[in-house]
């Protein structure tokens, strides 16, 4: 649901967006088709993908059906040719471009020891090289247009070492993105191309998302990030440059007061799953704790040393008790994971959760057969986590919870904790 109203400024203007067959690309897409804006839609996904809706070419039909023109490209940003030649055909069919935005992005929430080499270079190569080259060849028409922007989906150049320690190769390639604006916005200021970097200030439900985690409720849609884009698309690019926006503060500043439209729940509004790379004060719930605003930089680190002194003794084996009345051969059959939990704090230990093998078993040491995917976290939460009062996405997204393995599995915990919920 879209709040900011078109004003028809990006009429008849040409923008390339890289990964617009999908998710917060295509809403960028639709949000400048209502506008009669013209799209090169430049995106890998020519065929259908088993899990995953939308194609370059249905995504060029919703397009179309709101007023603007499409070009549906195939690209993948690691391919020279492949950007060059859809910029040619956007020159053909719209006679140059206008506004470039480098949506196109690869993930791995791994850390060191867990990335292999053959992701890092995927995520480097589409983050950071793609976001480059990307710039680089759009660069001459850029300088031709009257408007020209580019926009990047990168996070502000935060440089709390919490955000490294995470998963170090990820942050590396989202910043090369970033450093991109860094550096390109003062380099082509002289030629009136205002370069710009938008982040959400929360998780956003794309349909990638909902394949990994199964779970939205606790997202935005991504209209509130097109929203934003478009409005600092809007802006005079002379002027307008060098900025690394959050999605609220842009809408915020156009006079949207109530963002909870916006919520894919609205129950949730105000429990919203933050997104990471920001040290904002309101996360700061999250962590449990309180600071001052001199060592904000550092809360998240220390936050794993939190301790709830007024916690009770003895809560995680009586948890593991319950646990172990609710395993049953369906359950067994539906999770196919065994997960190994390394409990720090004041219930420090490890415990296990074998849905795999046999009829299943759970309880203290480490698993009889190896695990999938290894949790690590504060007993506080780890307690938390299985009353159903902290889901596992939120845990790991706020740096909670650190997972070795297998991600996809370890998000099937979540499903499972839904039902352990009013027994807990």
């Amino acid at each position: 649901m879209s709040l900011v109203a078109n004003t028809g400024k990006l009429a008849g203007r040409t923008l390339f967006i890289t990964g617009a067959s999908r998710g917060i690309g295509k809403a960028i897409a639709l949000k400048a088709a209502k506008d009669g804006a013209n799209v090169v839609v430049a995106a890998k996904t020519a065929e259908p993908h088993p899990k995953l809706p939308g194609t370059i070419y249905t995504a060029a039909e919703e397009i179309e059906a709101l007023g603007g023109k499409a070009l549906p490209c195939i690209v993948d940003v690691r391919d020279e040719k492949q950007i060059q030649k859809a910029i040619d055909e956007a020159v053909k069919k719209f006679n140059g471009i206008d506004i470039l935005i480098n949506n196109a992005s690869a993930i791995s929430l791994t850390g060191t020891a867990e990335t292999d080499m053959k992701r890092y270079d995927l995520m480097h190569n589409i983050n950071t090289r793609g976001t480059f080259l990307a710039s680089k060849l759009c660069l001459p028409l850029l300088k031709e247009s009257n408007h020209a922007h580019i926009l990047n989906l990168s996070p502000p150049l935060n440089m709390n070492p919490y955000w490294f320690s995470l998963h170090v190769a990820y942050t590396m390639a989202k910043y090369g993105m970033s450093m991109c604006v860094l550096g390109m916005s003062e380099e082509f200021r002289q030629f009136n191309i205002g370069v710009n970097a938008l982040w959400p200030k929360t998780a956003i439900a794309t349909a990638a998302i909902e394949m990994l985690t199964g779970d939205t409720s606790s997202s935005r849609k991504p209209e509130i990030v097109s929203d934003a884009a478009y409005v600092m698309l809007s802006k005079d690019p002379k002027s307008y440059t060098g900025k690394f926006e959050i999605d609220e503060d842009v809408v915020k500043s156009v006079g949207i007061k109530d963002l909870a439209p916006y919520a894919c729940d609205p129950k949730n509004a105000n429990n919203l799953l933050l997104d990471g790379f920001l040290d904002d004060p309101a996360s700061l719930l999250h962590h449990q704790q309180t600071v001052s605003s001199a060592s904000i930089r550092r809360y998240h680190t220390t936050s794993v040393n939190y301790k709830d002194k007024s916690e009770p003794a003895g809560q995680i084996p009586e948890l593991f008790s319950v646990i172990n009345k609710t395993i049953t051969p369906e359950l067994v059959k539906k999770t196919q994971a065994v997960f190994q939990f390394n409990v720090k704090g004041k219930e420090e230990g490890i415990w296990h959760l074998d849905l795999k093998n046999g009829d299943g078993a759970c309880g203290q040491g480490e698993p009889k057969h190896a695990p999938d995917a290894t949790l690590t976290m504060d007993s506080t939460n780890f307690a938390d986590m299985f009353a159903g009062k902290l889901k596992p996405t939120t845990a790991f997204m706020m740096g909670k919870l650190k997972i070795k393995g297998d991600m996809q599995k370890a998000m099937k915990l979540e499903k499972m904790m839904k039902s352990l919920k009013a027994k807990v």
